[in-house]
Protein backbone atom coordinates (compact mmCIF):
# COMPACT_ATOMS: atom_id res chain seq x y z
CA UNK A 1 0.00 0.00 0.00
CA UNK A 2 1.33 3.08 -0.88
CA UNK A 3 1.76 6.15 1.50
CA UNK A 4 -0.80 9.20 0.94
CA UNK A 5 1.01 11.66 -1.51
CA UNK A 6 1.78 15.29 -0.26
CA UNK A 7 -1.47 17.58 -0.74
CA UNK A 8 -0.91 19.98 -3.44
CA UNK A 9 0.15 23.27 -2.56
CA UNK A 10 -2.43 26.08 -2.18
CA UNK A 11 -2.92 27.97 -5.67
CA UNK A 12 -4.04 31.87 -5.67
CA UNK A 13 -7.05 32.65 -6.92
CA UNK A 14 -8.49 36.15 -8.36
CA UNK A 15 -11.41 36.13 -6.76
CA UNK A 16 -13.42 33.88 -3.99
CA UNK A 17 -14.94 31.21 -5.21
CA UNK A 18 -17.50 28.69 -3.52
CA UNK A 19 -15.50 25.75 -3.36
CA UNK A 20 -16.17 23.10 -5.60
CA UNK A 21 -18.43 20.25 -4.42
CA UNK A 22 -17.18 17.11 -2.50
CA UNK A 23 -18.66 14.22 -4.74
CA UNK A 24 -17.46 11.49 -2.63
CA UNK A 25 -14.76 12.39 0.20
CA UNK A 26 -13.16 8.98 -0.70
CA UNK A 27 -11.96 10.33 -3.88
CA UNK A 28 -12.49 14.17 -3.11
CA UNK A 29 -10.87 15.48 -6.94
CA UNK A 30 -13.36 13.01 -8.49
CA UNK A 31 -16.82 13.72 -10.03
CA UNK A 32 -18.86 16.39 -11.44
CA UNK A 33 -21.49 18.25 -10.63
CA UNK A 34 -24.22 20.04 -12.11
CA UNK A 35 -25.07 17.44 -14.61
CA UNK A 36 -25.81 14.09 -15.89
CA UNK A 37 -24.43 12.04 -18.63
CA UNK A 38 -26.39 9.39 -20.15
CA UNK A 39 -24.36 7.99 -23.37
CA UNK A 40 -20.31 8.22 -24.20
CA UNK A 41 -19.45 7.75 -27.27
CA UNK A 42 -15.77 7.38 -28.26
CA UNK A 43 -14.25 7.56 -31.33
CA UNK A 44 -10.51 7.17 -30.77
CA UNK A 45 -7.26 5.56 -33.05
CA UNK A 46 -4.73 3.88 -30.89
CA UNK A 47 -1.12 3.45 -32.06
CA UNK A 48 0.50 0.79 -30.33
CA UNK A 49 4.25 1.17 -31.01
CA UNK A 50 3.74 4.41 -29.98
CA UNK A 51 1.35 4.22 -27.49
CA UNK A 52 -0.13 7.88 -29.48
CA UNK A 53 -4.14 7.69 -28.31
CA UNK A 54 -6.34 10.62 -30.18
CA UNK A 55 -9.68 11.22 -31.17
CA UNK A 56 -13.29 12.37 -29.67
CA UNK A 57 -15.59 11.92 -26.99
CA UNK A 58 -18.78 12.55 -27.50
CA UNK A 59 -20.71 12.88 -24.31
CA UNK A 60 -24.71 12.83 -24.03
CA UNK A 61 -26.10 14.79 -20.42
CA UNK A 62 -28.51 16.66 -18.97
CA UNK A 63 -28.22 20.12 -16.47
CA UNK A 64 -29.52 19.31 -13.39
CA UNK A 65 -29.27 23.27 -12.18
CA UNK A 66 -28.77 26.16 -13.65
CA UNK A 67 -25.31 25.73 -15.73
CA UNK A 68 -23.32 27.94 -17.22
CA UNK A 69 -19.94 26.28 -16.32
CA UNK A 70 -18.78 22.66 -15.48
CA UNK A 71 -15.95 20.01 -15.43
CA UNK A 72 -15.36 16.59 -16.94
CA UNK A 73 -12.51 14.32 -15.30
CA UNK A 74 -9.55 13.89 -17.61
CA UNK A 75 -5.69 13.14 -17.22
CA UNK A 76 -3.47 15.93 -17.85
CA UNK A 77 -1.20 13.51 -19.95
CA UNK A 78 -4.05 14.06 -22.63
CA UNK A 79 -4.55 17.67 -24.33
CA UNK A 80 -7.84 19.00 -25.39
CA UNK A 81 -7.51 21.01 -28.99
CA UNK A 82 -10.96 21.27 -29.37
CA UNK A 83 -14.35 21.17 -27.66
CA UNK A 84 -18.04 22.16 -28.58
CA UNK A 85 -21.36 22.34 -26.62
CA UNK A 86 -24.37 21.71 -28.24
CA UNK A 87 -22.65 22.69 -31.62
CA UNK A 88 -21.46 25.69 -30.21
CA UNK A 89 -18.21 26.62 -29.72
CA UNK A 90 -17.74 27.24 -25.46
CA UNK A 91 -16.54 30.40 -24.46
CA UNK A 92 -13.42 28.73 -22.78
CA UNK A 93 -12.40 25.85 -21.51
CA UNK A 94 -9.21 24.67 -19.79
CA UNK A 95 -7.16 21.49 -18.56
CA UNK A 96 -5.94 21.91 -15.18
CA UNK A 97 -5.70 20.02 -12.07
CA UNK A 98 -7.16 16.70 -13.65
CA UNK A 99 -10.30 18.65 -14.75
CA UNK A 100 -11.04 20.09 -17.99
CA UNK A 101 -13.12 23.17 -17.47
CA UNK A 102 -16.04 24.40 -19.78
CA UNK A 103 -17.84 27.63 -20.12
CA UNK A 104 -20.40 28.39 -21.78
CA UNK A 105 -21.44 31.43 -23.25
CA UNK A 106 -25.17 31.40 -21.70
CA UNK A 107 -26.69 29.87 -18.85
CA UNK A 108 -28.25 26.30 -19.58
CA UNK A 109 -32.03 25.77 -17.76
CA UNK A 110 -32.22 22.80 -15.81
CA UNK A 111 -33.25 20.06 -17.94
CA UNK A 112 -31.71 21.54 -20.61
CA UNK A 113 -29.75 18.90 -23.12
CA UNK A 114 -26.07 19.03 -23.29
CA UNK A 115 -24.20 17.03 -26.51
CA UNK A 116 -20.59 17.92 -25.52
CA UNK A 117 -17.52 16.92 -28.11
CA UNK A 118 -14.10 16.56 -26.82
CA UNK A 119 -11.28 16.58 -29.57
CA UNK A 120 -7.81 15.28 -27.48
CA UNK A 121 -4.73 13.06 -28.17
CA UNK A 122 -1.78 12.60 -25.94
CA UNK A 123 0.50 9.63 -25.01
CA UNK A 124 -2.53 7.82 -22.21
CA UNK A 125 -0.27 6.64 -18.93
CA UNK A 126 -1.60 5.51 -15.53
CA UNK A 127 -2.79 7.76 -13.29
CA UNK A 128 -0.92 8.26 -9.51
CA UNK A 129 -2.76 7.10 -6.59
CA UNK A 130 -3.09 6.25 -3.31
CA UNK A 131 -3.35 2.53 -4.29
CA UNK A 132 -1.12 2.65 -6.69
CA UNK A 133 -0.99 3.56 -10.69
CA UNK A 134 -4.57 3.22 -12.37
CA UNK A 135 -5.95 3.23 -15.79
CA UNK A 136 -4.41 3.47 -19.16
CA UNK A 137 -1.43 0.87 -18.73
CA UNK A 138 0.94 -0.07 -21.83
CA UNK A 139 1.96 -3.82 -21.97
CA UNK A 140 4.70 -5.33 -23.78
CA UNK A 141 2.69 -5.37 -26.76
CA UNK A 142 -0.27 -4.04 -26.11
CA UNK A 143 -2.10 -1.93 -23.75
CA UNK A 144 -4.87 -2.80 -21.22
CA UNK A 145 -6.89 -0.28 -18.97
CA UNK A 146 -7.42 -1.32 -15.15
CA UNK A 147 -9.80 1.29 -14.27
CA UNK A 148 -10.61 0.82 -10.35
CA UNK A 149 -10.85 3.35 -8.92
CA UNK A 150 -10.28 6.14 -10.68
CA UNK A 151 -8.30 5.47 -13.62
CA UNK A 152 -11.33 6.15 -16.50
CA UNK A 153 -9.88 9.72 -16.79
CA UNK A 154 -6.30 8.37 -18.42
CA UNK A 155 -7.83 7.52 -21.68
CA UNK A 156 -11.24 9.64 -21.85
CA UNK A 157 -13.15 12.76 -20.38
CA UNK A 158 -15.89 11.90 -18.13
CA UNK A 159 -17.70 11.97 -14.74
CA UNK A 160 -15.43 9.63 -13.37
CA UNK A 161 -17.07 8.47 -10.18
CA UNK A 162 -19.10 4.92 -9.52
CA UNK A 163 -22.58 6.71 -8.93
CA UNK A 164 -22.79 8.10 -12.20
CA UNK A 165 -23.70 5.25 -14.74
CA UNK A 166 -24.07 5.52 -18.36
CA UNK A 167 -24.25 4.08 -21.99
CA UNK A 168 -21.40 3.52 -24.11
CA UNK A 169 -20.24 3.15 -27.67
CA UNK A 170 -16.62 2.15 -27.96
CA UNK A 171 -15.08 2.70 -31.43
CA UNK A 172 -10.89 2.42 -31.75
CA UNK A 173 -9.33 1.64 -34.29
CA UNK A 174 -5.60 0.19 -34.31
CA UNK A 175 -3.04 -1.83 -36.41
CA UNK A 176 -4.77 -4.99 -37.80
CA UNK A 177 -2.26 -7.19 -36.01
CA UNK A 178 -4.42 -6.64 -32.72
CA UNK A 179 -7.53 -7.48 -31.52
CA UNK A 180 -9.69 -5.09 -29.39
CA UNK A 181 -11.76 -6.25 -26.86
CA UNK A 182 -14.34 -3.73 -24.93
CA UNK A 183 -17.67 -3.50 -23.04
CA UNK A 184 -20.75 -4.88 -24.34
CA UNK A 185 -21.44 -6.31 -27.87
CA UNK A 186 -19.28 -6.05 -31.05
CA UNK A 187 -21.22 -4.42 -33.51
CA UNK A 188 -18.68 -3.82 -36.00
CA UNK A 189 -15.73 -4.62 -36.81
CA UNK A 190 -14.00 -2.86 -40.45
CA UNK A 191 -10.35 -3.65 -41.91
CA UNK A 192 -9.15 -1.31 -44.21
CA UNK A 193 -5.29 -1.16 -45.22
CA UNK A 194 -3.38 -2.15 -42.21
CA UNK A 195 -5.78 -1.30 -39.89
CA UNK A 196 -8.80 -2.32 -38.06
CA UNK A 197 -11.23 -0.55 -36.48
CA UNK A 198 -13.67 -2.06 -34.13
CA UNK A 199 -16.89 -0.85 -32.56
CA UNK A 200 -18.70 -2.00 -29.20
CA UNK A 201 -22.10 -0.85 -27.97
CA UNK A 202 -22.55 -1.17 -23.87
CA UNK A 203 -26.19 -0.66 -23.51
CA UNK A 204 -26.52 -1.00 -19.79
CA UNK A 205 -25.39 1.46 -17.41
CA UNK A 206 -21.81 1.49 -16.82
CA UNK A 207 -20.16 2.93 -13.91
CA UNK A 208 -17.08 4.83 -15.88
CA UNK A 209 -14.60 2.78 -13.47
CA UNK A 210 -16.04 -0.31 -15.20
CA UNK A 211 -15.33 0.52 -19.03
CA UNK A 212 -12.05 -0.65 -20.04
CA UNK A 213 -10.17 -1.25 -23.61
CA UNK A 214 -7.98 -4.50 -23.96
CA UNK A 215 -5.20 -4.58 -26.70
CA UNK A 216 -2.98 -7.51 -27.70
CA UNK A 217 -2.19 -10.20 -30.00
CA UNK A 218 -4.95 -12.47 -29.10
CA UNK A 219 -6.79 -15.17 -30.18
CA UNK A 220 -10.51 -16.22 -29.22
CA UNK A 221 -12.29 -19.05 -26.95
CA UNK A 222 -15.05 -20.18 -26.78
CA UNK A 223 -16.44 -22.23 -23.03
CA UNK A 224 -19.08 -24.62 -24.08
CA UNK A 225 -22.04 -26.10 -22.11
CA UNK A 226 -22.65 -22.73 -20.51
CA UNK A 227 -26.22 -21.15 -19.56
CA UNK A 228 -24.26 -17.83 -20.20
CA UNK A 229 -22.48 -17.44 -23.74
CA UNK A 230 -18.06 -17.32 -21.47
CA UNK A 231 -15.28 -16.24 -24.51
CA UNK A 232 -11.59 -15.55 -23.69
CA UNK A 233 -8.88 -13.63 -25.41
CA UNK A 234 -6.00 -14.83 -24.53
CA UNK A 235 -2.16 -15.22 -26.35
CA UNK A 236 -2.46 -18.96 -28.44
CA UNK A 237 0.63 -19.69 -26.37
CA UNK A 238 -1.68 -19.72 -23.06
CA UNK A 239 -4.28 -21.79 -24.41
CA UNK A 240 -3.35 -25.26 -23.23
CA UNK A 241 -3.14 -23.49 -19.65
CA UNK A 242 -6.39 -21.61 -19.99
CA UNK A 243 -8.43 -24.99 -20.48
CA UNK A 244 -7.05 -26.06 -17.36
CA UNK A 245 -7.30 -23.73 -15.06
CA UNK A 246 -10.51 -21.68 -16.21
CA UNK A 247 -12.18 -24.97 -17.09
CA UNK A 248 -14.53 -24.89 -14.28
CA UNK A 249 -16.14 -21.10 -15.36
CA UNK A 250 -19.18 -22.54 -16.74
CA UNK A 251 -19.96 -24.44 -13.07
CA UNK A 252 -19.48 -21.57 -11.75
CA UNK A 253 -21.59 -19.57 -13.92
CA UNK A 254 -24.78 -22.29 -13.20
CA UNK A 255 -24.02 -21.70 -9.58
CA UNK A 256 -23.77 -18.11 -9.29
CA UNK A 257 -27.26 -17.63 -11.53
CA UNK A 258 -28.49 -20.08 -9.16
CA UNK A 259 -27.78 -18.66 -5.96
CA UNK A 260 -27.92 -14.90 -7.00
CA UNK A 261 -30.26 -14.71 -10.14
CA UNK A 262 -29.51 -14.30 -13.82
CA UNK A 263 -26.36 -12.72 -15.19
CA UNK A 264 -27.51 -9.12 -15.02
CA UNK A 265 -25.74 -8.68 -18.81
CA UNK A 266 -27.31 -9.41 -22.48
CA UNK A 267 -24.03 -10.21 -24.04
CA UNK A 268 -22.40 -12.86 -22.19
CA UNK A 269 -18.98 -12.48 -20.28
CA UNK A 270 -15.34 -12.16 -21.63
CA UNK A 271 -12.00 -13.23 -19.82
CA UNK A 272 -9.02 -11.17 -20.59
CA UNK A 273 -5.94 -12.72 -20.07
CA UNK A 274 -3.27 -10.36 -21.03
CA UNK A 275 0.28 -11.62 -21.91
CA UNK A 276 2.07 -9.83 -19.32
CA UNK A 277 1.84 -10.55 -15.47
CA UNK A 278 -0.58 -8.88 -13.73
CA UNK A 279 0.12 -7.97 -9.86
CA UNK A 280 -4.11 -8.81 -9.25
CA UNK A 281 -6.86 -9.74 -11.59
CA UNK A 282 -9.63 -6.95 -11.90
CA UNK A 283 -13.22 -6.87 -13.01
CA UNK A 284 -15.26 -4.55 -15.58
CA UNK A 285 -18.26 -4.54 -16.83
CA UNK A 286 -18.96 -8.05 -18.33
CA UNK A 287 -14.52 -8.61 -18.80
CA UNK A 288 -12.44 -10.01 -15.46
CA UNK A 289 -9.21 -9.47 -16.72
CA UNK A 290 -6.14 -11.48 -15.52
CA UNK A 291 -2.22 -11.55 -16.40
CA UNK A 292 -0.37 -14.68 -17.96
CA UNK A 293 0.88 -15.82 -14.58
CA UNK A 294 -3.02 -16.28 -13.46
CA UNK A 295 -3.07 -18.61 -16.20
CA UNK A 296 0.03 -21.42 -15.79
CA UNK A 297 -1.89 -24.92 -15.71
CA UNK A 298 -1.51 -25.10 -11.80
CA UNK A 299 -5.48 -24.42 -11.35
CA UNK A 300 -4.29 -22.07 -8.48
CA UNK A 301 -6.39 -18.86 -9.61
CA UNK A 302 -9.68 -20.66 -9.39
CA UNK A 303 -10.36 -18.65 -6.09
CA UNK A 304 -9.43 -15.32 -7.86
CA UNK A 305 -11.87 -16.15 -11.34
CA UNK A 306 -14.85 -16.90 -8.92
CA UNK A 307 -14.34 -13.64 -7.50
CA UNK A 308 -14.25 -11.81 -10.50
CA UNK A 309 -17.39 -13.68 -11.82
CA UNK A 310 -18.91 -12.87 -9.13
CA UNK A 311 -18.14 -9.10 -9.57
CA UNK A 312 -20.77 -9.32 -12.95
CA UNK A 313 -23.63 -8.97 -9.86
CA UNK A 314 -21.95 -7.13 -6.61
CA UNK A 315 -20.29 -4.46 -8.11
CA UNK A 316 -20.69 -4.04 -11.76
CA UNK A 317 -24.38 -4.57 -11.58
CA UNK A 318 -24.98 -3.38 -7.91
CA UNK A 319 -22.76 -0.75 -7.53
CA UNK A 320 -21.78 1.28 -4.21
CA UNK A 321 -23.27 4.90 -5.22
CA UNK A 322 -19.39 6.00 -2.55
CA UNK A 323 -16.46 4.21 -2.12
CA UNK A 324 -16.86 4.04 2.00
CA UNK A 325 -18.91 1.08 1.19
CA UNK A 326 -16.82 -1.00 -1.15
CA UNK A 327 -17.44 -4.15 1.24
CA UNK A 328 -20.74 -4.37 -1.04
CA UNK A 329 -18.83 -5.05 -3.62
CA UNK A 330 -15.41 -6.85 -1.91
CA UNK A 331 -17.32 -8.52 0.78
CA UNK A 332 -19.94 -10.22 -1.45
CA UNK A 333 -17.61 -11.37 -4.03
CA UNK A 334 -15.27 -12.75 -1.38
CA UNK A 335 -18.04 -14.50 0.24
CA UNK A 336 -19.19 -16.12 -3.08
CA UNK A 337 -15.39 -17.70 -3.21
CA UNK A 338 -16.70 -19.23 -0.26
CA UNK A 339 -19.66 -20.48 -1.59
CA UNK A 340 -17.86 -21.41 -4.40
CA UNK A 341 -15.40 -23.57 -2.35
CA UNK A 342 -18.58 -25.20 -0.88
CA UNK A 343 -20.78 -26.35 -3.52
CA UNK A 344 -17.73 -27.42 -5.52
CA UNK A 345 -16.01 -30.15 -3.56
CA UNK A 346 -13.60 -27.55 -1.55
CA UNK A 347 -14.21 -26.37 2.25
CA UNK A 348 -17.73 -25.24 3.45
CA UNK A 349 -17.95 -21.54 4.01
CA UNK A 350 -18.35 -22.37 7.31
CA UNK A 351 -14.84 -23.61 7.26
CA UNK A 352 -13.14 -21.14 5.82
CA UNK A 353 -15.59 -18.32 7.74
CA UNK A 354 -13.90 -20.01 10.79
CA UNK A 355 -10.19 -20.16 9.32
CA UNK A 356 -10.49 -16.15 8.37
CA UNK A 357 -12.26 -15.12 11.73
CA UNK A 358 -9.43 -16.73 13.46
CA UNK A 359 -6.73 -14.66 11.17
CA UNK A 360 -9.06 -11.84 11.29
CA UNK A 361 -9.26 -11.33 14.73
CA UNK A 362 -5.43 -11.74 15.07
CA UNK A 363 -4.41 -8.52 13.04
CA UNK A 364 -5.15 -4.96 14.00
CA UNK A 365 -8.48 -4.15 15.41
CA UNK A 366 -8.84 -0.14 13.73
CA UNK A 367 -11.00 -0.81 10.59
CA UNK A 368 -14.58 -0.02 10.54
CA UNK A 369 -16.31 -2.24 7.79
CA UNK A 370 -18.63 0.24 7.06
CA UNK A 371 -16.57 3.49 6.33
CA UNK A 372 -12.69 1.75 6.05
CA UNK A 373 -11.22 5.15 5.18
CA UNK A 374 -9.80 5.79 1.47
CA UNK A 375 -6.49 4.50 2.39
CA UNK A 376 -7.69 1.03 3.44
CA UNK A 377 -10.11 0.79 0.79
CA UNK A 378 -8.44 -2.30 -0.35
CA UNK A 379 -7.50 -3.58 2.79
CA UNK A 380 -8.06 -7.44 2.43
CA UNK A 381 -9.63 -6.55 6.10
CA UNK A 382 -12.53 -4.97 4.13
CA UNK A 383 -12.83 -8.58 1.61
CA UNK A 384 -12.46 -10.84 4.65
CA UNK A 385 -15.08 -9.20 7.07
CA UNK A 386 -17.23 -8.44 4.68
CA UNK A 387 -17.56 -11.75 3.61
CA UNK A 388 -18.05 -12.63 7.05
CA UNK A 389 -20.55 -10.09 7.85
CA UNK A 390 -22.48 -11.67 5.20
CA UNK A 391 -21.42 -15.73 6.69
CA UNK A 392 -23.00 -14.42 9.95
CA UNK A 393 -26.17 -12.90 8.41
CA UNK A 394 -26.70 -16.51 6.60
CA UNK A 395 -26.77 -18.27 9.97
CA UNK A 396 -28.87 -15.37 11.58
CA UNK A 397 -31.12 -15.87 8.76
CA UNK A 398 -30.80 -19.70 7.68
CA UNK A 399 -30.08 -20.39 3.78
CA UNK A 400 -33.60 -19.89 2.18
CA UNK A 401 -34.30 -16.64 3.47
CA UNK A 402 -30.65 -15.54 2.79
CA UNK A 403 -30.51 -16.25 -0.56
CA UNK A 404 -33.58 -15.44 -1.24
CA UNK A 405 -32.63 -12.19 -0.06
CA UNK A 406 -29.34 -12.47 -1.92
CA UNK A 407 -31.21 -12.64 -5.42
CA UNK A 408 -34.01 -9.95 -3.86
CA UNK A 409 -30.86 -7.24 -3.65
CA UNK A 410 -29.25 -8.46 -7.38
CA UNK A 411 -33.34 -8.02 -8.94
CA UNK A 412 -34.20 -4.83 -6.97
CA UNK A 413 -31.32 -2.83 -7.70
CA UNK A 414 -30.00 -4.15 -10.75
CA UNK A 415 -27.61 -1.74 -12.54
CA UNK A 416 -28.36 0.63 -10.17
CA UNK A 417 -26.51 2.37 -6.80
CA UNK A 418 -26.43 1.51 -3.48
CA UNK A 419 -25.78 2.15 0.30
CA UNK A 420 -25.31 -0.20 3.10
CA UNK A 421 -28.58 1.23 4.66
CA UNK A 422 -30.14 -0.11 1.61
CA UNK A 423 -28.85 -3.87 2.28
CA UNK A 424 -29.49 -3.06 6.17
CA UNK A 425 -33.02 -2.11 5.11
CA UNK A 426 -33.60 -4.94 2.81
CA UNK A 427 -32.06 -7.41 4.71
CA UNK A 428 -34.74 -6.58 7.68
CA UNK A 429 -37.44 -7.72 5.77
CA UNK A 430 -36.37 -11.03 5.89
CA UNK A 431 -35.71 -11.42 9.77
CA UNK A 432 -38.18 -11.71 12.04
CA UNK A 433 -35.82 -10.21 14.63
CA UNK A 434 -33.99 -7.02 14.84
CA UNK A 435 -30.49 -7.47 13.40
CA UNK A 436 -28.97 -4.60 14.83
CA UNK A 437 -26.79 -6.15 16.58
CA UNK A 438 -25.45 -8.02 13.85
CA UNK A 439 -24.78 -4.99 11.88
CA UNK A 440 -23.37 -2.97 14.89
CA UNK A 441 -20.72 -5.74 15.44
CA UNK A 442 -19.88 -6.34 12.19
CA UNK A 443 -20.36 -3.28 10.62
CA UNK A 444 -20.04 -0.18 12.84
CA UNK A 445 -17.60 -1.43 15.48
CA UNK A 446 -13.70 -1.76 14.78
CA UNK A 447 -13.61 -4.92 16.82
CA UNK A 448 -14.11 -8.24 15.27
CA UNK A 449 -16.87 -10.09 17.19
Amino acid sequence: MKASPNPPARRAVKAAKAPAAVIDEYLPQNGNSGYRVSRYELDLNYKVAINRLSGSATITAVALTELQQFTLDLSAALTVSKVSVNGQRPTQFSCRGGKLRIRLPARLAPGAALVVVVRYGGSPKPLKSLWGDVGFEELTDGALVAGQPNGAASWFPCDDHPSAKAAYRIQISTESAYRVIANGKLVAKRSRASQTVWTYEQSEPTSTYLVTVQIGVYTMARLSKTPVPIQAALPARLRRSFDCDFARQPEMMALFVDLFGPYPLANGYTVVVADDPLEIPLEAQGISIFGANHCDGSQASERLIAHELAHQWFGNSVTARRWRDIWLHEGFACYAEWLWSENSGGPTADNLARQHHGLLRAQPQDLLLADPGPQHMFDDRVYKRGALTLHALRDRLGDEKFFALLKDWTSRYRHGTVITDDFIGLAAQYSYESLTPLWDAWLYSKQAP
